[in-house]
């Protein structure tokens, strides 16, 4: 009889629909904090992450074979542990298409609409206009940077606002709605062209510092970036720079390299700048979509099959 380990919190619904899926094995739904060691221990599989896993999972007698991350990122895991071990680890990844994408679409409307300084004026009692016509994204284009499931939907949706959208992915591979795909290679052609850049890639070690000043010496000085990838893709100071000097005009960000923003950072002075609080994935229909993945993964386990949804590759780390 196997075990199964779930840190985040499910309906006895959902509960079920793991039991279900998989007779004659346990579940356990416990908050990390509260577990009891011995069941990390003798967890063929857990659902999650914590510290805790490393300490008591990945112990030589343990029995751990499978991990499913209840987040898309995974660059916080112990991946030489795991991999030694030879313990498979699928990730989240799909669960933040829509809600992702709608922020980007917000953060889009709110520059070229003139949203934000509407409600900062409105904050005052102010009646003013922008002084000049306003830009549509119809016509625009969109460089989406990290072409997955998110950038996907996202590219669905830009082109139905009438946008040209250019796509940059490590595979240079095309998906539906990119009119052009570049490999990273061609990163600096890409943004050159983008009326708005995207990020959405995940941390990895040759993604950290991805966008330092010479990336953003090719951006076009009207073009607006926006970040809902990871913080530390980014070079703040190299970001900063670029908005003072002109060299992109306005930055909508939802991550950042330190979080929370301290207070006095200088970003949020800025008022060619939005800042949310690493809001984008956060969506009321998560827990239903991660558990979608993971009963899928499930059923393919037990089948002894290859897990089919976002196993992680540990040479690339996502």
């Amino acid at each position: 009889m196997g075990k199964i380990v779930c840190f985040p919190s499910l309906s006895a619904e959902q509960q079920q629909r793991i039991l279900d899926a998989a007779p004659g094995y346990t579940l356990t739904v416990s908050k990390a904090k509260e577990i009891d060691p011995a069941e990390l221990t003798e967890a063929e599989i857990i659902v999650g992450w914590s510290p805790l896993v490393t300490e008591h999972a990945l112990k030589k007698d343990s029995l751990l074979k499978w991990v499913q991350v209840w987040s898309a990122g995974v660059d916080n895991l112990p991946f030489s542990d795991l991999e030694q071990k030879n313990i498979q680890v699928t990730s989240a990844n799909g669960v933040h298409a829509i809600p992702i994408t709608e922020i980007i679409v917000g953060m889009m409307l709110s520059h070229s609409r003139w949203l934000r300084q509407a409600m900062l004026h409105q904050q005052q009692a102010e009646w003013k206009n922008p002084g000049k016509p306003l830009p549509e994204l119809h016509g625009k284009t969109a460089v989406i940077v990290g072409v997955g499931e998110i950038g996907t939907e996202a590219a669905r949706i830009l082109k139905a606002f009438g946008m040209n959208v250019i796509g940059v992915r490590r595979s240079g591979k095309d998906v539906p709605n990119v009119d052009h795909m570049y490999d990273m290679s061609g990163l600096h052609e890409a943004v050159g062209k983008g009326d708005y850049v995207i990020n959405i890639l995940p941390l990895t070690d040759e993604t950290h510092h991805l966008y330092d000043q010479t990336a953003f010496e090719h951006f076009k000085t009207s073009s607006c970036f926006v970040n809902v990838g990871r913080g530390p893709s980014v070079d703040t100071e190299a970001l900063i720079r670029a908005l003072d000097s002109g060299q992109v005009a306005y930055a909508a960000l939802d991550v950042f390299e330190e979080e929370p923003l301290p207070a006095e950072h200088p970003l949020w002075q800025k008022d060619n700048v939005l800042i949310t609080p690493h809001i984008a994935g956060s969506t009321e229909q998560y827990t239903d979509r991660a558990l979608d993945i993971f009963v899928e993964n499930l059923e393919a386990y037990l089948a002894g099959k290859t897990l089919p949804l976002n196993l992680v590759d540990y040479s690339h780390k996502y």
